[in-house]
């Protein structure tokens, strides 16, 4: 790859300082972003980072023009990198947390752009052509931290076969690749009944050993044998059966239970069913599977404008699942102001937080603003310009699986996304962001034609999107999304691996550390938070007030999807469905989940008094954290809390 490098004496200006955040905001960082130094025997500090992802970004632009031979100026490109820099350096704008974590790395150019991308979604409508192939994509994917959705179409298109006699062994790689054909070869024999065979986990790394290329520590051979029996239990008895929906989610769940082994216990798939297919919809009643693994998907349903809703809604009122996806809406319509235009009909699912809707082995590509961070118009349309930049060249490398291929450098979608909206309704009023809305969305059309002209590609199919934002909008402090912020005074739980360096930095710091009642060798810490220009939280507002914001912003801003979770107050339960035939033909997804009655112990936000605030936050001392020495994990899977809510056990 050609390299890109800012000049020193700009990077001076910005070495050894520390961007606008707090305590949270570092602590974060530090956690899930900064990548290990070797050279330095420490990890990065924020100014590290941003150098490594503008080069990185710059990088593959350069790359792309020198192998084209397409224009390239080296002095034009420096000015828009400084730019981009000082853009993210203020939180203007961010990559996504996968962005922050691994653009600029030797993984991208050794893997491709896989792990770049947030989401994706694999059909299994095509199983009876296809075979194993969505199965081995989301295992693939799940192992560079994409999450993954994906459907039950393929159910009853084939019929389990008895593996042929005898057995070959399979001494299995230590690569993420060699476990993905591990898994092949199973499903292969009873998919097309060949020989079942025996493995040699020999080569696997122990457990406890260092993963160099994305952090932490190697979960030993033990996740994939247990899950290769399961599965094969599984298929065992469906020997002369059709391959049932249940079927599907089961293994699918399995494989995620497998890659998230020994990290943080998160939510990396969502699973969509057929509207009337009860079994799916109650699949997590079933205690002793979501025990096992069912809990690993949060699970939606295709729905259809003019259904009944009343069973859905009897079920999502307990746990907050089925969520919805409208797929008719998401093929018919880009915005919703727009005429209809069908661009993407040929979509079939969405990624698991909700927010682009995607073809087949599709993934989707986003990065953050922050509009209530700017002070005008035309400050956030700049901001618009280097957000797009950094989508765009994303688009630019291929990933290392064909068929993604296919679709990704057909579509070129990106998800240029906003976070912060409500404190942006605070701070402008509702009616000039949607003028933002409106005029930013032209804008980026606009620099669509522009750049994609110069850089010989396609135009992208979709642009704009609302995601959740969920880690990323921790570092400056704004509330996530769409969503409003929990409440003026709360408690804010990070999880954290209990062997990591930060623990014992965060005790004497004097910040309250807990066991993590659902995952094992897993920790809490407890953050104190004040809300600054706090109006109204989550408890305040209604849920028609939660999904008109949704409308708004799908109506005026994303032509992708608006991911958005709208809590329900216990009064509130019986008028869901009349919201729901409201807004479906306003909305393209939407999922639901209690204010309080959620289930979970430990959520990521509790309410506490002005008081409780003050007693807590006395005393805590200055977090040091220029020594950690630790690798990084990266996003796990979903960027949002309510991944780790709808676990519901």
């Amino acid at each position: 790859m050609e390299k890109f490098k800012l000049n020193v004496d700009f990077i001076n200006k910005f070495r050894n300082k520390q961007p606008d955040w707090g305590p949270l905001g570092y602590f974060t960082y530090k956690r899930t972003y900064a990548r290990y130094l070797e050279e330095k025997d420490r990890k990065e500090e924020f100014w590290e980072t941003v150098q490594r992802v503008v080069e990185g970004c710059f990088s593959i632009q350069k790359t792309h023009c020198r192998n084209l031979k397409l224009p390239w100026d080296d002095q034009k490109a420096r000015d828009s990198a400084e730019r981009m820099y000082e853009k993210i350096w203020n939180f203007k704008m961010t990559p996504p947390g996968r962005g922050l974590w691994i653009m600029g790395t030797k993984f991208i150019a050794e893997h491709g752009s896989m792990a770049l991308n947030n989401c994706g979604f694999v059909s299994t409508k095509d199983i009876d052509i296809k075979y194993t192939k969505s199965f081995e994509f989301l295992m693939y994917a799940l192992m560079v931290g994409v999450g993954v959705g994906f459907d039950t179409k393929g159910a009853g298109k084939i019929t389990i076969k008895k593996p042929t006699e005898g057995h070959f062994e399979f001494i299995i790689p230590d690569s993420r690749e060699g476990w993905v054909e591990a898994l092949k070869l199973l499903l292969e024999a009873y998919f097309l009944g060949k020989q079942v065979p025996i493995y040699d986990y020999s080569e696997i790394r122990p457990k406890g050993e260092p993963l160099e290329s994305f952090g932490g520590t190697a979960s030993g051979p033990e996740p994939l044998k247990r899950i290769l029996s399961q599965i094969e239990k599984i298929l065992t008895t469906r020997i002369g059966k059709p391959l049932s929906p249940l079927n599907i989610l089961d293994i699918m769940n399995l494989i995620g239970t497998c890659v998230i082994a020994g990290g943080i216990r998160r939510s990396a798939e969502i699973g969509l069913g057929e509207q009337n297919d009860k079994e799916f919809i109650t699949a997590k009643q079933d205690k002793e599977k979501l025990n096992s693994h069912r809990w690993v998907s949060n699970n939606s349903i295709i729905a259809e404008i003019g259904m009944n809703y009343d069973f859905i809604v009897e079920q999502l009122i307990k746990n907050g699942e089925p969520g919805l996806f409208w797929l008719e809406n998401a093929r018919k319509y880009s915005r919703m102001i727009d005429p209809p235009n069908y661009k993407d009909k040929s979509v079939l699912g969405m990624n698991p937080c909700g927010e682009i809707s995607l073809e087949s082995f599709e993934l989707c590509n986003l990065v953050e603003t922050y509009p209530s961070r700017h002070e005008n118009w035309d400050e956030f349309k700049e901001t618009l310009k280097y957000a797009y930049m950094y989508a765009k060249t994303v688009t630019l490398l291929n990933t290392n699986n064909e068929m993604t291929n296919a679709v990704m450098l057909k579509n070129r979608r990106l998800g240029i996304s906003q976070t912060g909206i409500i404190e942006a309704f605070n701070r402008h009023g509702k009616a000039t962001i949607m003028e933002w809305c409106q005029k930013g969305y032209d804008y980026l059309k606009q620099l669509d034609e522009k750049y994609s002209h110069w850089l010989c590609i396609p135009k992208s199919i979709k642009l704009t999107t609302v995601k959740p934002s969920g880690t990323v909008s921790l570092l400056p402090g704004v509330s996530q999304g769409i969503h409003f912020p929990h409440s003026k005074y709360y408690l804010r739980r990070i999880r954290i691996q209990e062997n990591s360096e930060l623990v014992d930095i965060v005790k004497v710091a004097g910040y309250k550390v807990l066991k993590d009642e659902y995952s094992e060798n897993v920790l809490l810490i407890e953050f104190p938070i004040k809300k600054e220009h706090y109006k109204r939280g989550k408890k305040d507002v209604s849920m028609w007030e939660q999904a008109e914001n949704a409308a708004f912003y799908q109506k005026y801003w994303s032509d992708n999807q608006v991911s958005v979770t709208i809590t329900f107050k216990e009064e509130e339960k019986k008028d869901i469905k009349y919201l729901l035939k409201a807004y479906q033909d306003k909305l393209k997804s939407v999922s639901f989940l209690p204010l309080q009655e959620h289930g979970y112990k430990q959520a990521p936000y509790q309410e506490i008094t002005k008081d409780e605030y003050k007693e807590l936050s006395e005393g805590l001392k200055p977090l040091y954290l220029d020594k950690v020495k630790e690798k990084a994990r990266g996003e796990i899977f979903c960027d949002s809390e309510e991944c780790e809510i709808h676990i519901n056990k």
